[in-house]
């Protein structure tokens, strides 16, 4: 029985997932904790004590404006560490570029397109594209050109897709990220935010896992 490991931030999340899964016991959903670092810790953990085929992160996150909307969904087509590296006087250096690294995982695009195309018999509005991971979430429109800039295919933000990915790729084990959009990538207007919204379209995109993994 191939076993998935689904990895979120906080429970709130990891409740619309067992939910959308309908607690089907192939699947381990655990709450990783907030950030780069406790997600890849959790995740990194977890795969220490037990064999999976698959790792997922999942949870809700902000999309940036014009890419991908409110009560959204974005599936990734590639999980990248977007402020990872070094500021210069001349600009931003990624851990490529510094030769230090990797800040980019691909996922497989085969799976990544089925998943869209399952997702979207639900009826919810769901696209591909790069998710980045930031250690801190963006609060003014300037930082959101600047990420952007850096990686122009960006479709959403989030805290915790590349520390997940990093844990599962250092034991060659696929990883995935989705992200139900709650809020626009720029200035922090939490008012405005549509968590609830945000973690039924979770829940719904949760339902077709089972059906692709």
């Amino acid at each position: 029985m191939n076993k998935v490991l689904i990895v979120t931030a906080v429970e709130a999340e990891k409740a619309a997932v067992e939910c959308g899964l309908d607690n089907n016991s192939r699947f381990e959903v655990i709450v990783g904790g907030v950030g780069l670092a406790e997600a890849a810790v959790s995740t990194a953990f977890s795969l220490s004590h037990s064999t999976f085929s698959t790792v997922i992160s999942a949870g809700i996150g902000g999309g940036f404006e014009n890419k991908a909307d409110v009560e959204s969904l974005v599936v990734a087509s590639d999980i990248r560490a977007v402020d990872m590296g070094s500021e210069t006087q001349t600009g931003f250096l990624s851990l490529e570029e510094l030769d230090l690294g990797t800040s980019k995982y691909d996922c497989d695009i085969t799976y990544v397109e089925k998943w869209r195309k399952q997702i979207e018999t639900f009826g919810v509005d769901v696209q591909t594209g790069s998710i980045v991971t930031t250690t801190t979430t963006t609060g003014t429109v300037q930082t959101a050109h600047k990420l952007l800039q850096r990686v122009p295919e960006a479709k959403a933000e989030a805290m915790e897709g590349f520390g997940v990915a990093a844990a599962a790729r250092r034991v060659s084990v696929p990883v995935y990220e989705m992200r139900a959009i709650s809020n626009v990538v720029g200035p922090r207007e939490r008012n405005e935010w549509k968590i609830k919204e945000a973690l039924a379209v979770l829940e719904k995109a949760s339902r077709t896992i089972q059906e692709v993994f």
